[in-house]
C-alpha cells in the first residue's frame, strides 16, 4: 500500500520527525527556502495531513490541496486556523489541550505575582544600586492573599488558576464568560459576575479565554476605566482579546497598578512603548515553554495525527 503524505510546516520533537518519516511520505517546509506559502501550496496537493503550529492556514494556502484530511496543530489555541474554510473542505483539525493546563496556570501565577510585587523592576533598581536605605512606599507592591481575583474564561486553564488562587492564597474566586459554568465554580465557591461588575471589583484580572469574534478586543479603554486603581491585569489568552494602546495608557496613567503580559497582538515582538513601562513584566508567549510540556504537546499532535490516518479517530478533535 502507497504511504500517505504529511507536510510538516513547523518544527516537532526529533524523535516524532523520524516517526513520521518512517510511515509516511514527509515534507518539510523551510523557512530558508523561501515563500512559506507557495511552498505549502506545493506540499500540499496530495498531502493527506499536516502537522504543526504557528503559521496561518487557511484557503489561500490549502486550495490547492485535493486529499487533505486532517491537520494536527502543537497548540491548544486554534486561532491560527480558518474553521470556517476547514470545515466547508471537510477538514479536519485536531489540537492538543489539557497537556498544557497546568504549566500555563504557573505562567499566569508567575505573572500575576511578578506584576504585583514588581519583581523585575526592582531587580533592575537593585542590580542599578539603588538599595541604599530601607525601602519606602516608591517601592511598595501589592498585597495577593485574601485579595478577589477576577478570572475571564473558566475554561481549564481559567479553572487552574483559580484553584492556586482559591486554595494557595485564601482568595474570592469571581469569573466572567459567555455562560456559567456552576459544575467548576462551586470547587473555588466562585461567583459569576457580568464583565462590567468583575471588572470593578476584582484586585486581580487574569484572561483566559480563547479568541473568536466574542473575544476580539473584549477588553478595551472602556473595560481598563472600570478597573480599580490598584488592579493588577493578567494577559495569557491571545494578544487580540486587548486592546494594547489602552492597556498602555491605562498603566501611563495609573489607571491600573501593573500589567503581567505573556501575548501581544503581534508576535514575535522586538518594539513596543510597553516596553518602556516600568509597570508591566512581559514574556514571550512562554505559557506552555517547559520540556515536559512540549514534549507533551509533540507526542498527542503526532498521536492526533497517526489515530486520523490509520482509519481511527484523533483523541482531540476541535472538529
Amino acid at each position: 500500500m502507497d504511504k500517505k503524505t504529511v507536510v510538516l510546516f513547523s518544527g516537532i520533537r526529533a524523535e516524532y520527525e523520524q516517526k513520521l518519516a518512517e510511515q509516511f511520505n514527509l515534507i518539510k517546509i523551510n523557512p530558508k527556502l523561501g515563500n512559506i506559502t507557495e511552498q505549502i501550496q506545493n506540499a500540499v496537493k496530495h498531502a493527506h495531513g499536516m502537522i504543526g503550529a504557528g503559521r496561518y492556514l487557511g484557503e489561500e494556502q490549502l486550495h490547492t490541496a485535493e486529499n487533505l484530511e486532517i491537520i494536527s496543530t502543537v497548540s491548544v489555541g486554534y486561532d491560527n486556523y480558518d474553521v470556517d474554510y476547514l470545515k466547508s473542505r471537510g477538514i479536519h483539525l485536531a489540537h492538543t489541550p489539557h497537556v498544557l493546563t497546568e504549566t500555563t496556570a504557573d505562567t499566569a501565577w508567575s505573572l500575576l505575582m511578578s506584576a504585583s510585587r514588581r519583581v523585575v523592576e526592582l531587580d533592575k533598581w537593585t542590580r542599578a544600586g539603588e538599595w541604599k536605605k530601607t525601602v519606602a512606599a516608591e517601592q511598595f507592591g501589592m498585597d495577593i492573599f485574601g485579595k478577589r481575583l477576577g478570572i475571564i474564561g473558566l475554561g481549564n486553564i481559567g479553572a487552574a488558576i483559580a484553584r492556586r488562587g482559591f486554595y494557595g492564597f485564601n482568595m474570592d474566586i469571581a469569573y466572567y464568560g459567555r455562560k456559567e459554568k456552576p459544575e467548576i465554580a462551586n470547587q473555588f465557591n466562585a461567583q459569576y459576575l457580568p464583565l462590567d461588575e468583575l471588572l470593578s471589583t476584582s484586585d486581580f484580572i487574569v484572561v483566559a479565554v480563547d479568541l473568536n469574534p466574542h473575544t476580539q478586543n473584549l477588553i478595551s479603554k472602556a473595560q481598563f476605566d472600570l478597573m480599580q486603581k490598584h488592579a493588577v491585569f493578567v494577559n495569557i489568552s491571545r494578544g487580540a482579546v486587548v486592546d494594547e494602546q489602552a492597556l498602555y495608557q491605562a498603566l501611563l496613567n495609573k489607571q491600573i497598578f501593573a500589567a503581567g503580559l505573556d501575548v501581544f497582538q503581534k508576535e514575535p515582538l522586538t518594539e513596543s512603548a510597553l516596553f518602556e513601562l516600568d509597570n508591566v513584566v512581559v514574556t514571550p508567549h512562554i505559557g506552555s515553554a517547559t520540556q515536559a510540556t512540549r514534549d507533551a504537546m509533540n507526542k498527542l499532535a503526532y498521536e492526533n495525527l497517526v489515530l486520523q490516518l490509520t482509519g481511527k479517530q484523533a483523541k482531540y478533535l476541535v472538529f
